[in-house]
C-alpha cells in the first residue's frame, strides 16, 4: 500500500473511533477525488444517509475550491431539508485546509452547526 495512502487510513480509523454520528447530531462526512467532492450527512446508529451533495451537480465553469464551496451550501441545505440542524464533521482522514476547509466553512456560513 502507498505510503499517503496508509497514512490517511490510519488517521481516518483514529478520527472514526472518536467522531460516531447520531438520530440528533448526525455525521458530516467528505470524500475528495482528484477532480470531485462529495459530503453525505449520516446516521451512524441507523446507518442510512440523511443527505448528500457532490460537485457532480456543479455545472460552472470554476475552480475546485469553489465547487467545494457550493458543495458546503448544497449540503447545508439538503440537511436542513432534512430536518438536521447540528452535525459533528468527520474530515475522513484529510487535512483541514484547502478544499475541505472551504467545504466545511460554506456549510457553516449556511447555517450547519458544528
Amino acid at each position: 500500500m502507498d505510503k499517503k495512502i496508509a497514512r490517511r487510513a490510519k488517521i481516518k480509523a483514529t478520527i472514526r473511533t472518536k467522531v460516531n454520528g447520531t438520530a440528533e447530531q448526525p455525521r458530516l462526512t467528505v470524500f475528495r477525488s482528484n477532480c470531485q467532492i462529495y459530503a453525505q450527512v449520516i446516521d451512524d446508529v441507523k446507518g442510512v444517509t440523511l443527505a448528500a451533495a457532490s460537485s457532480l451537480a456543479v455545472k460552472d465553469k470554476m475552480t475546485k475550491t469553489e465547487k467545494a464551496k457550493k458543495v458546503g451550501a448544497l449540503i447545508a441545505a439538503a440537511a436542513k431539508k432534512a430536518g438536521v440542524e447540528q452535525v459533528v464533521f468527520d474530515r475522513n482522514g484529510y487535512l483541514y485546509h484547502g478544499r475541505v476547509q472551504a467545504l466545511a466553512d460554506a456549510a457553516r456560513e449556511a447555517g450547519l452547526k458544528f
